[in-house]
């Protein structure tokens, strides 16, 4: 480090920022940025979607917050009263010794497990594992909560509408069309559940978060590297996943430890952002380094997915980062966009162009999915059809509503999935729950100081903004893994808004 610091490269770097730092387009950039926050706390419809609601305000002091609280650690005040009666047996225990110190790095043990979990190949993976994953960290955290009073399931900080979604999910299973198949899934969702009680939890400093985001890089970096190894050993081009007359330079899609290309795109769109922000939070040279190297395989890779809606997500991710992180630096982000383009390969840019294009099978493959969606919520629009995507096929078969060529897997759209799955109450939960999470992170970022929770709560708003502009496209639940990861973007983006919060309230 010392070295890097006398370097001649970095006393050029310092001398470029104190040039650009009076320069009068540093000073154009700021009075933009400036610009941009005045026009959220000014206007008259982006001040309303940005201020907290009064549910959500009145959610912490409500009878059923307290409620659920006391229900949900009656396990850790069960074991907490065990180890004052006992506190000599257990203190002189090198067993029980050993559980609190696990139980005390939570984090880091889910840390861990989240690398080996999404680095499994598909051939290889179980959805068991995630469920069983999460369980263990469930008690281990009970384990670390025996002896300390404090360390209790945070569910306050998880809101109101995660939960209604959540209970949605139940709801779906007992009203379903096809309720054994429905029973199945409700399995995933509660993983995903588990995850985002465990990850909110037990966060409770920024070396914690950055673990977290650390441990999403290291899938970033593994995944991207064996999909670049998969390029380079060859592809067949399978024809189900482009159409070779309007891509006829389009070499074969690229889709790693992932089972589809859209999923693997998926992965990297909701990850990206998390390692971009670890690349500006990192201290250490080596840290940024490897952030910085994750960050390069995982561009390269996503590039090879040619997912679209996953660009298009991933752009979006990139806005709205640059918007809450520094917003000075908002207007250079489309001349940046612009400079790109020629550097785009033609396979990529053509790829592109399609988007629109309803000559393109995938583009008008679309249309008859989202009109059997919508036949599903016409014909069932308070309950839907049921739990997970079997459940909803054989409604569709038993109905006759699908009159498309390609099979009926999912309605190629998160929202319309989410309803016709979850029902209404569930459509409205996870909409409420996505908005309120996004408000919540960006409103904190915005009102406290520069800091590495901050910057890593933009990354994951940001990210969960991409998603939710990907959704528009595809069902990012399709594979229950993808589905673990965004809802583990969706707990880093509230563990972040809560250390945000508190550092807040300390320097008040």
């Amino acid at each position: 480090m010392t070295l890097y610091r006398e370097s001649c490269l970095y006393h050029l770097w310092l001398a470029l920022c104190a040039a650009c730092n009076g320069s009068a387009i540093h000073r154009l950039f700021t009075k933009a940025g400036r610009w941009c926050n005045a026009q959220v706390d000014t206007s008259a419809i982006l001040h309303p979607l940005c201020r907290e609601g009064k549910l959500s305000k009145a959610w912490p002091d409500s009878l059923l917050c307290r409620l659920l609280m006391f229900l949900a650690n009656i396990p850790a005040s069960l074991l907490y009263g065990l180890y004052r009666l006992l506190q000599p047996t257990f203190e002189d225990s090198f067993f029980a010794r050993l559980a609190f110190a696990l139980g005390d790095e939570t984090a880091i043990a889910q840390s861990w497990l989240i690398m080996l979990l999404w680095c499994i190949p598909y051939e290889y993976w179980n959805n068991a594992y995630t469920l069983m994953a999460f369980a263990f960290l469930l008690l281990l955290f009970c384990a670390g909560s025996m002896h300390r009073k404090e360390y209790r399931l945070d569910i306050k900080g998880i809101g109101f509408y995660p939960l209604v979604v959540f209970g949605a999910m139940f709801l779906g299973v007992a009203f379903s069309y096809a309720r054994t198949l429905s029973t199945r899934f409700l399995a995933y969702h509660i993983a995903a559940a588990l995850c985002v009680l465990v990850t909110v939890s037990a966060v409770h400093h920024v070396r914690d978060l950055k673990r977290l985001a650390a441990s999403g890089s290291v899938c970033v970096a593994v995944s991207s590297l064996y999909a670049i190894v998969q390029r380079m050993q060859g592809l067949e081009v399978n024809k189900s996943y482009v159409d070779l007359k309007l891509n006829a330079d389009m070499p074969s899609r690229v889709m790693s430890f992932f089972d589809n290309p859209n999923a693997f795109a998926e992965v990297l769109m909701m990850l990206l952002p998390l390692v971009i922000a670890l690349v500006l939070c990192s201290k250490s040279l080596l840290g940024k380094l490897a952030a910085l190297g994750a960050m390069a395989l995982g561009v390269t890779a996503l590039g090879m997915t040619y997912g679209r809606a996953s660009w298009i997500g991933f752009a979006c991710a990139l806005v709205v980062m640059v918007f809450l992180w520094k917003p000075k630096l908002l207007p250079l982000f489309p001349l940046v966009c612009i400079a790109a383009v020629p550097l785009l390969p033609s396979s990529i840019w053509n790829r592109i162009l399609t988007i629109t294009n309803m000559k393109d099978t995938s583009t008008a493959s679309r249309i008859p999915l989202y009109e059997t969606a919508i036949k599903i919520i016409r014909q069932s629009p308070a309950a839907g059809a049921g739990l997970g995507t079997a459940a909803v096929q054989s409604f569709v078969k038993k109905y006759n509503l699908y009159t498309g060529y390609a099979p009926f897997v999912h309605a190629h759209n998160i929202y319309l999935q989410v309803w016709i799955e979850a029902g209404l109450l569930g459509i409205l939960g996870f909409v409420s729950a996505m908005l309120w999470n996004i408000k919540r992170a960006a409103h904190t970022v915005r009102h406290c100081g520069s800091s590495e929770a901050r910057t890593l709560t933009c990354g994951a708003a940001a990210a969960l903004c991409g998603a939710m502009v990907c959704g528009l496209a595809d069902y990012l639940w399709n594979y229950p893994r993808v589905m673990c990861i965004f809802w583990f973007v969706f707990a880093m983006a509230l563990a972040g808004a809560k250390l945000c919060a508190a550092d807040a309230d300390r320097l008040e």
